[in-house]
């Protein structure tokens, strides 16, 4: 088969988007009539170069995990991928659990139209749409709920902030009816929606809640974790309650230490506390998680949660860097109001024309989650394990803490967030010295705090001066026993180094 050059162009030009790459890095892909895994198997024995400037990532287990110098294309993989390669000839062949973006893009570089306006009535927009549509289809299943529940995103940020948007305009819009309609339940003036949260949130939780609070559009409470269970108590979120109160947001696994948080008891509580509400003339407590550090490392299901909003973030299950939001009964039992306005795309909840590729890769990721889910979570929980066994043993339980392990409280199979006690071993140190280790010292968005230690980790009551040499690693659905022996082996020559300069 031979593309027209204007359907060439177009799948160029599509593919150069979904890659987020300048179109002068694209380099000479003429053919893309052959299917995609060949042209990848092509690229990667010789003109892959022309894409990534050689600078390639490799997890040695067959996925394609790449990064130019500007971090323009990254692996979506949460993989330790300990080594660098230049020699593009060594490069593992591709496999199918690489780039599901590029799993899905055969389907558009044979069929152009799929990449036509949803809202057109013309062929290619009903193409568009179905793709939507069964994408739509996939998230629910993965996460136990309804298609018509699902609203798509950019991303977890987006979709943090709208349900924070939405609860504060439905408090005012309730407020007005209220007035209007004379009850005795008529607004009190200068009346704000009370927010709870925990003091270890993600900063798309914690900074809009802060700059509602500090413009007195919002009362917030943010609740401490236990220093024994890492996790936010059921108890303390109850009773920092109010009339007021709207919202409780706590995500569902933290995304410093994996210590997944008691979502399922707290949103029992809220419901039957509602009940109480209900009959006291209060509107009810609406219930959010963001899980976007729990999807695809263990099963989410929106009933078992009983939460009312649920975030998705597709790179953190290897899909590509877009979004969802579940909203329970979008729209009939839950309000959801849209902080952008323009052409009414997803029921004129988030307009915009949508990402259908983009979408199109999430929901690939999520079948495979539905698929797969309990043996990717065997699979990194053993890993993870070897890798703090070989920590301890080659350092001394002594040397090393443990700052994700609390006795008795579950967390996320893939993370280890440790310390390598020493007066010269700050997290940071450590990782520039380090010959093949890629990593981060916290949170992977935010990991730029210097000498300075994650504002989590002393929110969980590690002291300040283990907490400034953490190092946190999250093991992915490839990674093996040998990458791990090989990432110890570079801390310990690392740490050996800093300590020989002191």
């Amino acid at each position: 088969m031979v593309l027209l050059h204007e359907e060439q162009q177009l799948v160029l030009e599509s593919l150069d988007l979904c890659l987020q790459l300048q179109s002068s890095d694209i380099g000479v892909i003429n053919d893309l009539a052959e299917p995609m895994d060949v042209i990848l198997h092509r690229l990667a024995h010789g003109q892959l170069c022309l894409i990534l400037d050689s600078k390639v990532i490799s997890s040695k287990t067959g996925l394609v995990n790449l990064q130019n110098d500007a971090g323009i294309v990254h692996s979506i993989c949460e993989d330790l991928n300990p080594q660098v390669l230049d020699d593009l000839e060594v490069m593992a062949p591709v496999s199918d659990l690489g780039s599901l973006l590029l799993q899905v893009l055969p389907d558009f570089a044979l069929q152009p139209p799929v990449l036509g306006l949803l809202g057109s009535s013309l062929c290619p927009g009903r193409k568009a749409k179905d793709t939507i549509n069964a994408a739509r289809e996939s998230l629910a299943k993965m996460i136990g709920g309804k298609p018509q529940d699902i609203i798509f995103t950019s991303g977890g940020t987006e979709s943090n902030n709208l349900v924070i948007h939405s609860v504060v305009k439905h408090f005012h819009a309730n407020q007005t009816s209220k007035g209007h309609a004379g009850g005795h339940h008529s607004p009190v003036e200068g009346a704000k929606p009370h927010f709870i949260t925990s003091l270890v949130e993600h900063d798309s939780i914690r900074l809009p809640l802060e700059h509602l609070a500090e413009e007195q559009v919002a009362a917030v409470t943010f609740v401490p974790v236990s220093k024994v269970s890492g996790q936010a108590e059921v108890d303390d979120i109850l009773a920092a309650v109010r009339p007021t109160t709207r919202l409780v947001t706590i995500m569902l696994a933290n995304n410093e230490t994996g210590v997944v948080m008691p979502v399922p008891e707290i949103s029992q509580r809220i419901k039957a506390l509602n009940q109480e509400r209900v009959a006291a003339g209060l509107p009810p407590i609406l219930m959010h998680t963001d899980a976007a550090q729990a999807l695809g490392k263990q099963r989410v299901d929106v009933e078992d949660l009983g939460v009312d909003f649920l975030t998705i973030v597709g790179h953190k299950f290897y899909g590509p860097r877009i979004g969802a939001l579940y909203v329970r009964g979008l729209g009939e039992f839950t309000p959801l109001y849209p902080m952008l306005f323009g052409g009414g795309q997803e029921r004129n909840f988030r307009p915009g024309t949508e990402n259908t590729p983009m979408i199109a890769g999430l929901g690939k990721a999520a079948e495979l989650v539905t698929q797969n889910c309990e043996a990717y979570e065997a699979h990194m929980r053993d890993i993870r394990d070897y890798l703090e066994e070989r920590l301890e043993a080659e350092f001394g339980q002594k040397r090393i803490h443990l700052n994700s392990q609390f006795p008795g409280t579950q967390r996320l199979p893939n993370t280890c967030n440790f310390s390598i006690r020493g007066p010269r071993l700050q997290g940071h140190e450590v990782l520039a010295q380090c010959r093949v280790l890629l990593a981060s010292v916290g949170a992977a968005c935010h990991s730029d705090h210097g000498d300075q230690p994650s504002p989590v980790l002393l929110n969980y009551g590690i002291p300040f001066d283990v907490a400034r040499n953490a190092l946190r690693l999250s093991v992915g659905r490839s990674t093996t026993r040998a990458e791990v022996d090989l990432v110890v082996q570079d801390l310990k020559q690392a740490v050996a180094q800093l300590e020989n300069q002191a």
